[in-house]
């Protein structure tokens, strides 16, 4: 007997442990968990009943996942960083008859003091509505024309500067990321009203420019520093800066006071209280900008130096006074951008002036190198295909679009659209 019964407990065990490998080291409503220690977490019910096999997708700081709920309605996705993510519900995977009916099926998740956030979704009875394609089209082109005013400012600064000096700075990524980090420091810090430390965040940004000539720039042209080396110095200091910026404020994205604002609905166009005052304050800079260079004695010499700064010379301006002015004015604009960017993405990060940095200088080329109404232009033309390309291109591919354009715009107008042509040799 006590054979028997040993041998019924040895095959119990056997097949216990047989049942527990196959079941694998996570559920199928479980992905990353095991991997990462930061967890985004929810459920999907409806009249208090979960659902099972909805799908859902997690993406952030070049993370991306999907999941499908449990039996029980629940699913996990473990993270590798605290970051801000987009999880989304694909309401092609609820039963029919249900929709989501509050808060939309598109979630931005950002994680607080502990290592799991929960993301829930609330769903409803009813029929899915479908927005027309000129609806689409409509509020897409409202966010192209936001998105392009803001990269214009950065562009002007950064062709005011070419045009100048004859520099392509790559740094100008990292002076877009000061303005927004400045106004992190000085309105979530240290806790000064966000219109006191934007104000604050643009005149240290315009200092930082003043501060990079001075200490960087006008020192190697008088040494006679060709312009390769002076590009090869700009990009070693834009990944000194870059890697400095998240040293100190790490890797996460964090949020300025306002952000994240309900929309308001204006017909089809969604726009939320910060982005109808982003376009207004992006429409007034860029008119304020406009007359210093066409009306004001300074921004006709700033004109002068770019179109020949040899001539401008032997006229009596002086070129190192206008230089100075330039990057006093284009580290400005940067800021800005970058305040309006953070805004715009939404968030903060340590690396978001260089993820736009390739989208600004097709602006700048594709406009025309070294002209500021031709960088207006191109931002205009970048900003509306980058939003606009997502009615017919996933989302992941819209700055890969306007290259594309700036590729084709320069293949029948090498010198770019508002450009004159130079002879060479």
């Amino acid at each position: 007997m006590l054979a028997i019964f040993l041998g019924l407990l040895f095959a119990a065990l056997t097949i216990a442990t047989f049942s527990t490998l196959s079941a694998g080291p996570a559920h199928a409503d479980e992905i990353g968990t095991d991997q990462y220690d930061y967890v985004l977490a929810g459920n999907v019910q409806f009249n208090q009943k979960p659902l099972d096999g909805v799908l859902i997708t997690v993406k952030g700081s070049g993370y991306d996942a999907q999941v499908k709920t449990g039996v029980d309605g629940k699913w996990k996705v473990g993270v590798p960083e605290k970051a801000t993510y987009t999880v989304t519900l694909d309401e092609t995977t609820l039963p029919k008859g249900v929709i989501v009916a509050k808060g939309g099926s598109v979630i931005k998740a950002e994680f607080g003091l502990t290592k799991v956030k929960s993301v829930n979704f609330f769903l409803g009875e009813g029929t899915r509505t479908t927005v027309s394609f000129l609806d689409q089209f409509v509020n897409r082109f409202v966010n192209g024309l936001n998105f392009g005013l803001l990269l214009a400012l950065a562009a002007i600064g950064l062709s005011l500067i070419f045009g100048t000096t004859g520099l392509s700075n790559f740094a100008h990524a990292e002076m877009i990321t000061f303005g927004a980090l400045m106004t992190l420091a000085f309105s979530v810090y240290l806790g000064l009203p966000v219109w006191l430390a934007i104000i604050i965040a643009i005149v240290l940004s315009a200092g930082l420019g003043w501060t990079l000539d001075a200490v960087i720039w006008k020192p190697l042209r008088r040494k006679g520093v060709g312009l390769i080396p002076l590009m090869i110095v700009s990009i070693g200091l834009s990944l000194a800066l870059r890697y400095l910026f998240q040293y100190f404020v790490g890797g996460d994205t964090k949020q300025l006071p306002g952000a994240g604002l309900a929309k308001l609905n204006f017909g089809p166009i969604q726009l939320s209280p910060i982005d109808l005052a982003s376009m207004g304050i992006s429409i007034v800079v860029l008119l304020a900008v406009s007359y210093f260079l066409l009306r004001t004695r300074i921004g006709k010499a700033t004109r002068a130096v770019s179109d020949n700064p040899s001539l401008a010379s032997a006229s009596g301006i002086d070129v190192d006074g206008v230089i100075r002015i330039v990057w006093v004015v284009g580290g400005g604009l940067a800021g800005l951008s970058g305040i309006l960017w953070a805004y715009f993405r939404p968030g903060v990060s340590w690396d978001m002036g260089f993820q736009i940095l390739l989208l600004v200088f097709a602006a700048t080329t594709l406009g025309g190198l070294g002209t500021a109404f031709g960088a207006l232009l191109g931002s205009i033309i970048v900003g509306l295909f980058v939003e606009l390309s997502t009615l017919w291109l996933p989302s992941d591919l819209k700055y890969v679009g306007a290259l594309v354009v700036l590729i084709l715009v320069l293949l029948l107008r090498p010198q770019g659209i508002l450009g004159r042509k130079e002879r060479i040799g």
